[in-house]
Parts: C-alpha cells; sequence; structure tokens
C-alpha cells in the first residue's frame, strides 16, 4: 500500500516519466529518431566540433524555457519533447558555423512563439520556421540545411529520402508534400524554357535539392501548422510553393522556402478560425488578429 501512494504521488507530480517505447510511437518520438538519425550522419561532414556546442545549446536552452511555460501552462511538469525537435530543426537548418548562442537564442525565440502567436487551438507559425527567419534579420545568419545530409555520400543521401516519406505518411500528409513538391519543380522547370536555365539550376542542385526535401517532410508536415483534411492540404501545397517560387524569383531571398510555409501556416490558421464564421470580411479578419495576439489568444495562464 505505501509503495502504491508513493508511486501515485510521483506520478502525480511528474517523476515517472511515460515509457520510452510509448513515447517513440507518436509522431513526435518517431520524428526526434529520425533528427537524430539525420544529425548523427551529417554531423561528420561539418565537424563535430562545429556542430556539438550550438546544438546542446539550442537543445538546452530551449528545453529550459519549455519546461517552465508547460508548468505554468498546464500545472505538472512534462518533458518538453516540442523544444526538443525545434531546437534540433533550427540547429539543423542554419549554418553549422553560426555561434552557439546564435542558435540558442533562435530556438528559445521560436518556443516563444508557440505560446504568444497562437489562436485558441494551435500556434499560427512553424516555430522553427519563424525563427529562424528572424534570426536573418537580427543577426544576420545563413542557412546551409546541413541536417539535410548535403556533405555526405549521395548515396546516403537515400535515408533522408526514406525516412522523410516514412514520417509524412505517418502523419498523414502525403497529399500535402507531393503537391507542394509537384508545384514546386514545375513551377522552375517552366521557368528554365523561359528564361536562361542557369539561374534556375542551382534549385536542381545540392544543398538546394536536399534542402527542399528536408523542408517538406519536416517543416511543412508539422501538425499543428498544416491542414489534417487532403482537399485543403492540396491547397496549402499548392500556395507554399507558389509564394517559395515567388521569393526566389522576385526577392532572391536565401529564407524563400520558410517565406513560404509561413504564408501556407497563415492561411491554415485562418481557415480553422473562420471555417464556421459566417460573419463579413473586416469582421473575420479583425476578430482573427485579435484572436493570434498574444493579448487576445491562449497564453501560458490556465483556460
Amino acid at each position: 500500500m505505501p509503495h502504491r501512494i508513493l508511486k501515485r504521488g510521483f506520478a502525480k507530480h511528474g517523476f515517472i516519466r511515460r515509457p520510452a517505447e510509448r513515447f517513440l510511437k507518436t509522431p513526435k518520438g518517431l520524428l526526434t529518431v529520425i533528427l537524430f538519425l539525420l544529425a548523427t550522419i551529417a554531423a561528420p561532414g561539418e565537424g563535430l566540433r562545429v556542430v556539438l556546442p550550438g546544438m546542446a545549446a539550442a537543445v538546452l536552452a530551449a528545453g529550459l524555457v519549455d519546461l517552465a511555460a508547460l508548468r505554468i501552462r498546464k500545472g505538472e511538469w512534462e518533458f518538453p519533447d516540442g523544444a526538443v525537435l525545434t531546437a534540433m530543426i533550427v540547429t539543423m537548418v542554419l549554418r553549422a558555423q553560426e555561434p552557439w548562442y546564435v542558435t540558442a537564442t533562435t530556438s528559445v525565440a521560436a518556443v516563444l512563439s508557440k505560446y504568444l502567436l497562437r489562436s485558441k487551438t494551435a500556434n499560427v507559425f512553424n516555430p522553427a520556421a519563424l525563427a529562424v527567419v528572424g534570426s536573418y534579420f537580427v543577426f544576420h545568419t545563413g542557412q546551409s540545411w546541413w541536417g539535410a545530409l548535403t556533405e555526405v555520400h549521395p548515396a546516403t543521401q537515400l535515408v533522408l529520402v526514406a525516412a522523410g516519406l516514412f514520417i509524412t505518411d505517418r502523419v498523414n500528409k502525403m497529399p500535402l508534400v507531393l503537391v507542394f513538391l509537384g508545384t514546386y519543380f514545375i513551377l522552375f522547370t517552366a521557368t528554365s524554357f523561359l528564361r536562361d536555365p542557369r539561374v534556375v539550376a542551382e534549385i536542381y542542385r545540392s544543398p538546394d535539392i536536399e534542402a527542399v526535401l528536408f523542408f517538406a517532410f519536416i517543416i511543412l508536415t508539422d501538425p499543428p501548422t498544416s491542414p489534417a483534411k487532403y482537399p485543403d492540404q492540396i491547397i496549402c501545397g499548392v500556395l507554399v510553393a507558389v509564394v517559395s517560387y515567388g521569393f526566389f524569383e522576385v526577392f532572391g531571398v536565401v529564407y524563400y522556402l520558410l517565406a513560404g510555409v509561413l504564408v501556407g501556416n497563415v492561411w491554415e490558421s485562418w481557415r480553422r478560425v473562420n471555417r464556421r464564421n459566417t460573419a463579413a470580411f473586416h469582421r473575420k479578419l479583425g476578430g482573427y488578429l485579435v484572436e493570434i495576439s498574444p493579448w487576445g489568444g491562449a497564453t501560458l495562464s490556465r483556460g
């Protein structure tokens, strides 16, 4: 009896973690394994001494912030698995040579964005994508997408494709990924016939080709910020591809893929908030902006 009481008390206060095998069956658990595998394969090519400080600082800083936020929000301790994933994605997209404090700060900003910019049901933006774009303006960061296996033997890159298809199927986002990739490559292929093909040739070369696959499989399919139903996935896939293409062609910015997904995130958030709202457009827009603002949406407090 005392043992049972003690066990209940530990569970109540969060000292008993959920079994590892149960976690690894969830999309977050599977994605954690996939990212760890990709990072393990890619890190030697970048140099362990280069990669490890930034990755460790990002995971630790983001994890501690999310741990505190979850405690405030839910009233109990919970492992910050989402923060760990976000920090890994941020680090694997940014240049491996970025200072450790840059990856850490960017990852913390990503975690905070989940709580500050959200509707009543989910965060508006993909946290990693928003933070990486923000770091470009604040720290003038570069993006090498080293976690996409850009510096390994071509045969090894099949790991990215196999793992990406697996997690995409697991979260039921295959139409989203296929439509995005199809539209994306059709647009750039058509452009090569209309102008000097050398201008867009880099899209089909490393590291851009690996980057778009990592983006499609890992970032675009983020469940909280992407559509669940197939018709909505098709619309979103086309939208993200068109916006990404437009940012590349018009502005030539390094974050063109992330700009595309952020626009797709806004569309998906708008669709969710207003799917049952028949009010006039200006009232919809006003209500939506209030809901996703730090003052109108869900906060760290309960409720």
